[in-house]
């Protein structure tokens, strides 16, 4: 084992990376009343009763002077959405707060909005540890939500999801060879879960006799207005379902759907009951969401739509995007 003399501070810091953190801002206000602020991941509790923390600031900030003047600061535990705020409070030579709302605290800090938790918080005790000065501050008041929280780890941003126990859909034993192609094999799941929840949709679609084609379309017209045969299959090449001119008529027979010429052309557009029946197997399939979203909480929601829009982008070989109008 490497003796402390002979320790690397690049590799050290790589081992330290390997501790997932969250990611805090701390602000106080200078002598001559500027908002001051930076970006720390060394923030840590350290006793309940009284309620303490601690969090360091190297000796060579620039803001240090700050801190080390003022004897009231807030800490501002960050959401997963505020990783913009991290970067800006990270950099040094700029107007940090330009343009941030911010609120009164303690001592007359900034406080910072949409955080998890703010802590506002009095210096007890200020120690030196080797090129960091470390503050431990009383917390006077504190303030939490139930945003998800940005974390950090290897030198990148995380995401934060509880893990719970572990989730298994079979007795059998995980290490046998033929599960090597089992319930954790990603094409299952996800597609699992696409049908568990694709199939209370269509109950609704079906309600109002659309094929899952037809509701695929009119969901589309939704978003597009009017489009063209070509224009509307382009944007459904990705379910693997097929929309024709035949499918178009009959909904446009069933007054769903109004054509209009364009160019020598025939675009389709919704109609108002086209519309109506459209929304409202939407605004069902909206309410499935929110219930997903109530049983995985918060954390999870957040986190597994972030990973299946990395998924999408990393394998997508080039489809279009509803959303997408260039």
């Amino acid at each position: 084992m490497a003796t402390p003399n002979n320790i690397d501070p690049s590799e050290f810091r790589r081992a330290l990376g390997s501790f997932t953190t969250g990611v805090t801002i701390i602000t106080t206000r200078s002598a001559e009343g500027e908002p001051v602020g930076v970006t720390a991941n060394s923030f840590n509790s350290v006793s309940l009763t009284p309620p303490l923390v601690l969090w360091s600031l190297a000796k060579n900030s620039r803001s240090l002077r700050a801190f080390e003047s003022n004897s009231h600061w807030g800490v501002h535990i960050l959401s997963a959405h505020q990783e913009g705020l991290s970067n800006r409070f990270a950099k040094s030579g700029e107007d940090k707060f330009l343009g941030v709302d911010v609120e009164d605290g303690a001592g007359d800090i900034p406080l910072l909005s949409d955080c998890c938790a703010r802590l506002q918080c009095k210096t007890i005790f200020r120690y030196e540890g080797g090129d960091h000065i470390i503050f431990v501050g009383e917390v006077l008041e504190f303030d939490r939500s139930e945003l998800p929280p940005l974390a950090f780890h290897a030198g990148q941003y995380a995401l934060a999801a509880s893990k719970g126990k572990p989730v298994s859909f079979t007795s059998m034993q995980h290490d046998e060879p033929e599960l090597t192609f089992g319930e954790d094999f990603i094409g299952y799941l996800l597609a699992r879960a696409h049908f568990q929840f694709y199939a209370q949709v269509m109950q609704h679609a079906a309600a109002y006799g659309l094929t899952d084609s037809e509701y695929f379309l009119l969901t589309i017209l939704a978003m597009r207005d009017t489009q063209t045969i070509e224009e509307v299959s382009a944007l459904f090449s990705y379910t693997g379902y097929h929309i024709t001119r035949a499918m178009a008529t009959d909904l446009q027979q069933r007054g769903l759907l109004a054509a209009h010429e364009r160019d020598s052309n025939v675009e389709y557009g919704l109609t108002d009951a086209g519309r109506e029946v459209t929304l409202r197997v939407l605004s069902a399939a909206k309410a499935l969401e929110i219930d997903i979203e109530s049983k995985l909480g918060a954390n999870e929601s957040f986190a597994l739509k972030h990973l299946l829009k990395t998924l999408i982008a990393k394998t997508d070989p080039g489809f279009a995007h509803p959303w997408n109008r260039a």
